[in-house]
């Protein structure tokens, strides 16, 4: 998980959980596993950044041809010793670019709490995203907003190292003990029999690809994991005129 730079497109689906186990059995002679955590298998939990106006939201929700977001990730189980990794994750026209940088969790919240303005006090794997992050955080006044966990389950391509598709499950986020090391519990944030489906790839989804998720009627829906999180656990400071995202079974 030591990329940190890269460009891409995802197509995103909400799928059941009888989909996901029949797409990964038609996956199987395509893909592999991907390479971290077991089979494929490993925990996300992120610390999601926002300011008073609700900016990086309104920006997700209404869908800018440019929008970005400021997380703090970690992976599995991890302590306060533990590394993290800070990424400004950006769209533009459907083009993902995601730029991290490593750096010990304890550095990361010395940063969030009492920012130090000499950048070069802080141990990070790429000193310049670091830069970034903390321009991006300064522009728009940044604080901690809630913490995002799913369960995910991983695959690489055999043939095409490029593609890549994740399912992600048990789907939780909460906006007390913001402390990412105390790990991935909260509200759950979608139908617990749905799975987010994303094929992230930097061309075109291949065929064989296509032609399953047409024959298993998977569909292409775009369901924002921090605009559901926001809805759920700051509701009431949403304007009601606001659509929430449609993850349960049966919505279209």
């Amino acid at each position: 998980m030591a990329i940190e730079i890269f460009s891409r497109r995802e197509q995103k689906y909400l799928i059941t959980r009888y989909q996901y186990e029949a797409l990964v059995d038609l996956m199987y002679p395509y893909m592999r596993y991907d390479k971290f955590g077991n089979a494929g298998r490993y925990t996300v939990t992120s610390l999601y950044f926002d300011n008073d106006e609700r900016q990086i939201y309104f920006e997700t929700k209404n869908k800018l041809k440019f929008r970005q977001k400021l997380r703090l990730r970690i992976y599995d189980e991890t302590d306060i010793n533990g590394t993290a990794f800070f990424e400004v994750k950006q769209k533009h026209n459907n083009v993902v670019n995601k730029r991290r940088t490593a750096i010990p969790l304890m550095d990361a919240y010395r940063y969030i709490n009492k920012p130090d303005r000499d950048l070069c006090n802080y141990q990070t794997s790429n000193p310049q995203i670091f830069k970034e992050v903390d321009y991006f955080r300064r522009f728009y006044q940044l604080d901690p907003e809630m913490v995002v966990s799913y369960d995910r389950h991983a695959f690489h391509c055999i043939t095409d190292p490029d593609l890549r598709v994740t399912f992600d499950l048990n789907l939780r986020c909460r906006n007390e003990d913001l402390n990412i090391e105390y790990g991935p519990y909260g509200e759950h944030i979608i139908d617990p029999n749905l799975v987010v489906l994303e094929v992230k790839v930097t061309h075109s989804v291949p065929l064989w690809l296509t032609r399953f998720l047409q024959d298993l009627n998977c569909e292409q829906r775009s369901a924002s994991k921090f605009c559901t999180s926001m809805e759920l656990l700051r509701g009431e400071s949403i304007p009601t005129k606001i659509m929430n995202e449609k993850v349960m079974i049966g919505v279209g």
